[in-house]
This record gives C-alpha cells, structure tokens and sequence, in this order.
C-alpha cells in the first residue's frame, strides 16, 4: 500500500512539490515567528525575575473612609455628618510584624532569599538643581541575593552602602539631572525636615528610565531616618526557588496577615494578557498558510482519485476492501505532511540560528544581549509537526473516505 501511494505522488511531480513547499513554508513561518515572540517573551521574563524580587511582602495601605472615626469621636451618636469627611491613610504604611514575616521566611524551604525594604519619597538637590525621587533602603547584601541590581552597577559597589554612613547609589540619568558625580555630596530631604548631607557612593543603569531616573539606593537604616521612622518595614523582597509557584505561595502567605502579598506574575499580569494575543496571532497566521496547504492536498488527491478510477476498480475487484482505499490515499497526505513538515522544521531551525546572529538593538530593560532574541523552546517544533500533520491528515480524509466509497460497478458505468 505504501508503494502504491508514493507510485501516485511520484506520478504528479509538479501538484506534489507544490503542495510540499505550502506545507513547508505555513510550518517555517510557524517557527521562526513563534521563535521571535517567544524569544522576547523569554528574555523580558528574564528581566523581570532577575531585576525585581519574585514575591513582595508589602505593607497594606488602610485608607480613611467617611464614617470610619464616627466611633471614636461620637461614641453614642448614632449617625454623624461631617462637613469635610475624614480621608488620606490612617498612618504611616508599614509591616505590623516584620520579625514574624523573617522567622517564616527562614524556615521555608521554597525561599533562597529575603531583604527587607524601606522606601519613602526624598527630595534631592545639588547646587540650584533639585529633584524629587524615591529612596529605596535596603540591606545590601541580602538585596544581592534577591535582584541582580548588583550587576547593572556603572561605578562603585552595590555593597558600598552597607553599614549606613548616609552614602547613596544613584541612577546615571537622575545623575545628569542633578549635575552631580559619583563622590559628590548632595542634600536629601524628605520635605518635612531640615537636609541631610549624602555622598554620592555609586552610580548604576538598570536601562528602565523610571528606574534610572527616579529611584536612589541607600542603607535601610538611613532611609528609616530620613523618614524619622526607626525599625519600620514597608516591603519585603522575596526570592523563591521555583518562580511559576510564586503566585501559588503568594496567596497561601496573604491568608497569615494584614500585608499585601503579590507574586511577580500577578504584579505583571498586563504583560501576560499581550502574550496571550501574541499565541492568538501567531497560530492565526500560521493556520491560514496550512489552510493554503490543505486545500492544495485536497484538490491534489481529488485529481488523483478521478484520473484512478480504473486502477481503483481493479484493486476493488482484486478484494481490496473499502478501508485498503482510504488508507492508500490517507497515507499519501501523511506522507506530504511528514515530508513537507520535516523540511519546514529544519529550514525554520536554520532560519532562527540565523536571525539570533543579527544585530539588535537592546532590550528595554537591562543590558539586552545585542543580537535578536530567538527561542529555541522545543515546544514551537513539536507544536509546528503535530500541526503541519493534522492539517495534511484533515485534508487528505475527505478525498480518500470518497474514494473508498467507489465500487467496481459505479466506476464502469462512470466511464461508460
């Protein structure tokens, strides 16, 4: 049977390889297109999992609502109307037991790291210029070990700012800004007290400009300071060992407290929502060029059946049962499907190896690599050949299910 259908497809040379190179080109697009959205969506991953912690254990803002100091001013009114409603936080937002978040974290094998955080809102001046920033206190070390801001550090160490000594970490572009240097002293203020002298410390580049030019880096006890708020924790960064439990361990951990526990996917979660209309848009372009191929599969072996008829009879008469006839013209579109899918798979492998060597542009965010961003997920071949498969086998069941109708009688008198 299986010569007899290569005898056909060898037998129409030109229909074979024509619909060969539609199956072909619909599996190449498949991968090198797959390959470059999935490449970005790696590496913008990536970004976001080495540059930021995975989880993020922060302090949950408790929001004044119009009635909520009627019980302590007016404990026996039974309503009260304000003329201006109370509004704005009712303190400052902070972790309530930090301590009892460390000892959690400590002994939970799913955690690699920790640091706890205290961010609040500075103003910086240098000279006449002055910019208003956020001052992220960290603890150096274990920071480190969460984020690799470390890496993107232009000048100094990220651990010069260990042990306080009001030093800063300052972004290249907030830099040029103030006109300062790295060694240089600068003002900070949190807008309520007097200036603190600063030395500038080190300079970094993240490549995300709300990063560069809006955030400096210091000692969390000295952010505490700025802010007159000893020992208080507004975060705390989390680095897990497997990152796609993150939001799994995320929800588990905000049923224990008060605080707002988000993992990184759910802090991204519009990022997610245009990858999913990428995966739309891809398997869209990729259906219609295999829908192409099929429909070429079909009218190839719809030809075949009517210039056969004769041989198809013969074969009927010879015992040849109706599922042998099926199965002789199903087996000519698998073999279109497994030749042309093979061959897009390998010629797409190749087209990718050669556009991961182009010159690119950086990412936007981090140092990017400098060349295209490609993924060689073996998914997008598997996804390619299954698909290119299913596509020859659908179009070619209809053609051979109406051969295998035909018997001996129907065709003679067809002919007749």
């Amino acid at each position: 049977m299986l010569f007899l259908s290569l005898r056909h497809l060898i037998a129409r040379k030109r229909q074979t390889l024509l619909t060969l190179l539609g199956i072909m080109l619909g599996t190449v697009a498949f991968v090198v297109i797959s390959g470059m959205m999935l490449g970005f969506r790696e590496y913008l991953i990536t970004q976001l999992l080495d540059n930021d912690a995975h989880i993020h254990i922060s302090a949950r803002e408790d929001i004044l609502e119009t009635h909520s100091l009627d019980s302590a001013f007016y404990p026996k009114a039974l309503y009260v109307h304000w003329i201006i409603p109370p509004s704005g936080n009712k303190n400052s937002p902070r972790i309530q037991n930090p301590t009892g978040w460390y000892k959690l974290l400590q002994h939970d094998p799913r955690v690699i790291a920790f640091s706890p955080q205290f961010t609040t809102q500075i103003i910086i001046a240098k000279g006449g210029s002055t910019v208003s920033s956020r001052l992220i206190g960290v603890d150096a070390i274990s920071q480190s070990k969460v984020t690799r801001l470390a890496q993107y550090m232009t000048q100094g160490k990220f651990t010069d700012i260990s042990g306080g000594g009001n030093r800063l970490l300052v972004g290249d572009e907030l830099l040029k800004k103030l006109g300062a240097r790295v060694g240089d002293t600068v003002m900070v203020s949190n807008g309520t007290q007097a200036p603190i002298p600063f030395k500038v410390s080190g300079s970094f580049s993240v490549g995300m400009k709300s990063i560069d030019e809006g955030s400096v880096y210091g000692d969390i006890h000295d952010a505490q300071t700025i802010n007159n708020t000893p020992s208080q924790v507004n975060e705390i960064a989390v680095k897990v060992v497997d990152v796609y439990h993150a939001a799994e361990m995320a929800t588990q951990w905000s049923k224990l407290s008060q605080e707002l526990v988000q993992s990184w996917d759910q802090l991204n979660a519009n990022f997610f929502s245009v990858f999913k209309i990428q995966d739309a848009i891809r398997y869209m372009m990729t259906g219609s060029i295999l829908m192409v191929a099929g429909f070429s599969i079909y009218n190839i072996l719809n030809m075949v059946i009517s210039q056969k008829r004769r041989e198809i009879a013969i074969l009927r008469s010879m015992g040849y049962e109706q599922n042998d006839i099926v199965f002789l013209f199903l087996v000519q579109g698998i073999i279109l499907g497994l030749l042309g899918g093979s061959l897009g798979l390998v010629i797409g492998l190749f087209a990718c190896q050669g556009l991961s060597h182009l010159p690119f542009a950086a990412g936007p965010m981090g140092k990017g690599t400098g060349t295209m961003m490609v993924s060689f997920n073996p998914h997008i071949y598997i996804t390619a050949g299954v698909l290119s498969l299913i596509a020859s086998v659908i179009a070619s069941w209809l053609p051979a299910r109406y051969a295998g109708k035909m018997t001996p009688i129907d065709i003679i008198r067809a002919e007749s």
